[in-house]
């Protein structure tokens, strides 16, 4: 039990184990997901009878391997999924899953989807992945470490330094980004930058933690959605807060910035149209 640890004081031999529990996790749902996707097995559900909000079996496969996986190894820990109900934490940590952050990309076909895998304490993620199994690109970040691995090599992440407002890329997976007011809040962040994209999901966060853009901005979020984003982006030297500055790690909005002077520009922009 560690509950009265801080998550400075977890030991090198916890911290190594839990990294290695972690990879496994997202080795178990890329086997359970990659035979799905782009396949005749691909077969989707409205969770939402008022609006669309799918799910497939690959997501409820996902979940349910890292779930089964984390019974072998890690008893003891919490687990907080899309899919399947919370299972309360007897050690402190709670592992955080998105088994597809992107259902819709998924089933469209596009390669923006990924598996989301945070640790979390009280205070928050302290550890996280942003898997993307089809193209075979890893970003994990947390207990000092920050790196990718892909069909191109490894690489440390780190954010990028030294932009402007003004010459920043900004990402977000829909140009509705909310309800209204979510949407005049991005759109006052939108007009002022130098280039906007949109539909990106969760890989918009790897980019971010990996130097290619500047800003991530969303709202609607659940806690599964941004942890492992969070601990990835800090890891590589961004930051990640909610509109008003606070923290993201509950869900809600969140505003994921490359540098803390960046994030300065935008957050007067968006605290108007706070929750």
């Amino acid at each position: 039990m560690i509950n009265d640890l801080h998550r400075n004081n977890l030991d090198k031999t916890l911290q190594e184990e839990i990294l290695n529990v972690s990879h496994k996790l997202a080795d178990a749902a890329q086997l359970a997901i990659l035979p799905i996707f782009r396949s005749d097995r691909l077969f989707m559900q409205n969770k939402d009878k008022s609006g669309f909000d799918p799910v497939t079996e690959a997501d409820k496969a996902g979940e349910k391997v890292m779930r089964e996986t984390l019974q072998r190894l890690r008893p003891e820990d919490g687990v907080l999924g899309e899919e399947f109900e919370p299972l309360k934490s007897k050690s402190g940590l709670t592992w955080v899953l998105d088994p597809i952050d992107g259902t819709r990309g998924f089933i469209s076909g596009t390669p923006t989807w990924g598996v989301l895998i945070a640790l979390s304490d009280t205070d928050g993620p302290i550890l996280g992945i942003i898997d993307q199994p089809y193209i075979q690109e890893r970003f994990v970040g947390g207990f000092g470490v920050a790196f990718y691995s892909g069909p191109h090599g490894s690489k440390q992440l780190a954010t990028r330094s030294n932009i402007s407002l003004a010459e920043a890329t900004l990402l977000t997976t829909s140009p509705e980004v909310g309800d209204q007011k979510d949407f005049l809040g991005f759109r006052g962040v939108a007009e002022r930058v130098n280039l906007v994209r949109y539909g990106m999901d969760c890989y918009a966060y790897a980019l971010l933690a990996a130097g290619h853009i500047d800003l991530v901005i969303e709202a609607k979020l659940n806690a599964y959605d941004i942890q492992a984003p969070i601990a990835v982006i800090e890891a590589a030297g961004g930051c990640v807060t909610n509109w008003s500055g606070g923290t993201a790690h509950d869900g809600g909005q969140a505003v994921a910035a490359a540098t803390s002077e960046l994030l300065e520009q935008v957050l007067p922009l968006l605290s108007p149209y706070a929750d």
